[in-house]
Order: structure tokens, then C-alpha cells, then sequence
């Protein structure tokens, strides 16, 4: 089969340019991924966790000469700006909206593809593709749009902002752990100690998957059953597939419900491999 690629641009994330002699130890006590030899060109997925350990906004990290862009959810730029303003002190960053745009290359590319200049792999997972900031589509791609892409990463069974929400949920709770979203080798950044406690401790209860089904997907927030139980709940979906914060000891063996129809979960083969487990 002829590998294909799909440009799409991303109208849902927007840039924050930080900058000055002080932006690596600033945002390296702040975020969950570490920054200190974050190169030039290279992205890094992470978050900034409220002080109590939860999800409060992702980001990817991108880094330029003399700094670094923020990619975050556009509806959230200001207050992440606002949030790291609050933050910042002393410290001698600048601070300031981008208008660069950000785009996706996704699909099967060829053995050996790069497409040039302003795109850099996504972090989090090789199947998402490339992710390109104020990059021009190499030639030869297809023209999509987000929600094709987002279709494609449902898919994948990769969480995203639709799931998590903010302030609402544990950052492993939402894969970042699997997903190269968290450096536990890194020093202190704010919600370090309950994030750390809950992967030493290895009390992660529960995890957003992939579920499948017949027909159009369930509301937001319908009940995952497993019996009379409750197992989790179903957060953004399409036809046949959505994904759900489930309870593992209950989903897991269950025979599910939602509204009453039956629902299978599936553990990607990306999850398993970052868990450590064989495939069935």
C-alpha cells in the first residue's frame, strides 16, 4: 500500500513564547517534563498540575533559539499566561503570546521520510505524527482537518483535552505517565509529591481507555457499569468507539454496560508496551 500523510492545521492549540536568560530554571520547577536539555527544534509533552497533584493544563514544550514555545489549548492560553505570570517573580522570563500556527502531519509516511523544517515528532507516541509550528506542508500531502485527526488519535485510544478537562483529574490517571507526559527523574515542580506518591505506591485505580460499541456514543459522563457496579464513565467519543475513565479493578474480565448496551474495553498495543505486558 502507498504510505500517505494528511496535513491538517490545528485551530484548538495556540502558542505561548517564553524567553530571556531565565526561562529553563523558571519552567523547570513548574511543569512535569524536564526542560534542561530540551534542544532546539525538539518537543516534549507535559502539564502544569494544580499544587493537590491534578491535571490542570497539557503542553507541549518546543524548543527555539533563545527559548521555547508552549503549545497549549487555545481556549486556555490566557490563563496559562495569567498562571505562569503568577508564577514567575523574580525570575527574568518574558512572557507573551504567539501567533504562529500549529499543524499536524499524520498517517503512514515513507521509510526514511522527513518533512522539513518547523516539524518535529510528537513526543507522546510515533503513530500521532509529526506536530509543526509556522511549518509549511511538504509536498505531495493531503489536505484534512482537525476533526479527521482527532478521529485518528481516538482511534489510537490517546486521551486528550476533551478528556482530561482541568483541575478534574491525576495526570496518570490520563496516561501522561505512558505517554512520555512526566520525568520522575527530574527535581521538584508543583504537584510533584502526589503525582510521585501515587506511581511509587503503584495506586492507580483507575485509567482512560478506549471503549467499542454499537452505533453513536454514549453522552459525556453516562455511567460505565460493570453489573449494578459502576466502572467509570464515558468522556468524548464518535460512531462505535469513545473514551472512558474506568475503574480497573471492575472493567477488568467485566461484562460492561452503558445505557445499557454492551461496551468491550481495549487496551492499546502502545499501553501495553509502556506497562510492560504481552499482547494477548
Amino acid at each position: 500500500m502507498t504510505p500517505t500523510l494528511t496535513y491538517a492545521l490545528l485551530p484548538s492549540r495556540a502558542l505561548i513564547g517564553l524567553s530571556g536568560p531565565d526561562w529553563r530554571d523558571f519552567l523547570q520547577g513548574l511543569i512535569t517534563q524536564d526542560v534542561e536539555m530540551l534542544a532546539v527544534g525538539e518537543a516534549r509533552f507535559g502539564a502544569l498540575l494544580t499544587p493537590q497533584g491534578r491535571l490542570l493544563y497539557d503542553l507541549f514544550v518546543v524548543g527555539r533559539e533563545g527559548g521555547c514555545w508552549l503549545d497549549v489549548l487555545a481556549e486556555h492560553r490566557a490563563a496559562v499566561i495569567q498562571r505562569l505570570t503568577m508564577y514567575r517573580l523574580r525570575a527574568k522570563v518574558e512572557i507573551v503570546a504567539d501567533q504562529a500556527p500549529v499543524a499536524i502531519l499524520f498517517g503512514d509516511a515513507a521509510p526514511g521520510f522527513a518533512p522539513g523544517a518547523g516539524w518535529t515528532p510528537d513526543p507522546r507516541l510515533r503513530a500521532l505524527g509529526w506536530r509543526g509550528y509556522g511549518a509549511s506542508p511538504p509536498d505531495g500531502v493531503a489536505a484534512s482537518d482537525e476533526s479527521v485527526r482527532d478521529g485518528a488519535k481516538l482511534r489510537l485510544g490517546v486521551p486528550g483535552p476533551a478528556d482530561w478537562g482541568s483541575d478534574k483529574t491525576y495526570p496518570i490517571e490520563a496516561n501522561f505517565d505512558l505517554l512520555n507526559g512526566i520525568d520522575f527523574r527530574k527535581g521538584c515542580f508543583v504537584g510533584q509529591e502526589t503525582t510521585s506518591r501515587m506511581k511509587r505506591r503503584g495506586q492507580i485505580k483507575s485509567r482512560m481507555l478506549p471503549i467499542a460499541f454499537e452505533g453513536a456514543a454514549p453522552a459525556p459522563g453516562s455511567e460505565v457499569l460493570a453489573g449494578d457496579l459502576r466502572a467509570g464513565e464515558v468522556l468524548s467519543g464518535g460512531e462505535g468507539r469513545a473514551m472512558a475513565l474506568l475503574r480497573l479493578d471492575r472493567a477488568e474480565g467485566a461484562s460492561l454496560t452503558v445505557d445499557g448496551r454492551p461496551v468491550s474495553v481495549e487496551r492499546p498495543a502502545w499501553f501495553l508496551e509502556a506497562l510492560g505486558v504481552e499482547a494477548a
